[in-house]
């Protein structure tokens, strides 16, 4: 972590403000007609995704961080570890899920490609942020009730569990076995789709 004068302030640059990274994702230099000049900052929150506006005198000192993120490859669960692979060197980490605060994680799955985002603090160590899944995902339901014969005319939904054992609500006519699209941001039914399987030529 150095320091560095707000006026290099750019796009793109990750900031650590108030214990916490930021990711600058747009700035305006502001020169009033009285009094100093300053830098009003739209920030990121690399951790929450919340979005906030600051001001930064010209003179101000920021701490710039490095930030670090591969693609990963969800292999399994164990305990209370989970366990990636990175689909780039095949080199295989283990995070505690105490350290995960992913709301959506319930949905993670295996084989799942997740971006996952590391501090560098130096050449020999690097600390876990967090992991970004995808926006949506196609899951297998595992089990859902049967309805009575009508009850799909009338767009009501029932409760199904997912091939992770997550519990949501779907329509009434989703069958077990049948695969839906999920938006894992909001917890929420998209469509039923059809599973394709493609057969490895020989």
């Amino acid at each position: 972590m150095t320091n560095f004068n707000s006026m290099n302030i750019r796009k793109g640059l990750y900031i650590q403000w108030n214990e916490e990274i930021y990711k600058i994702i747009d700035f305006l230099h502001v020169k009033p007609g009285k009094g100093y000049a300053f830098f009003r900052t739209k920030l990121k929150n690399l951790i929450t995704g919340h979005v906030l506006e600051n001001n930064f005198s010209a003179k101000h000192k920021l701490k710039k961080v490095q930030i670090e993120f591969d693609s990963y490859r969800y292999l399994y669960k164990e305990i209370n570890i989970f366990y990636f692979m990175n689909e780039r060197t095949y080199d295989q980490i283990q995070i505690e899920i105490k350290l995960i605060k992913n709301t959506n994680i319930e949905f993670l799955k295996e084989g799942m490609k997740v971006k996952i985002f590391f501090h560098v603090k130096n050449e020999k160590e690097k600390i876990f942020l967090f992991l970004k899944m995808p926006s949506t995902v196609i899951f297998k339901v595992e089990h859902t009730e049967s309805v009575k014969k009508g009850d799909t005319i009338n767009n009501s939904n029932k409760i199904a569990v997912l091939e992770t054992g997550t519990r949501l609500l779907v329509p009434s006519f989703i069958d077990i076995g049948e695969f839906v699209k999920i938006n894992i941001e909001n917890k929420s039914y998209i469509e039923r789709v059809r599973k394709i399987i493609c057969n490895k030529k020989n």
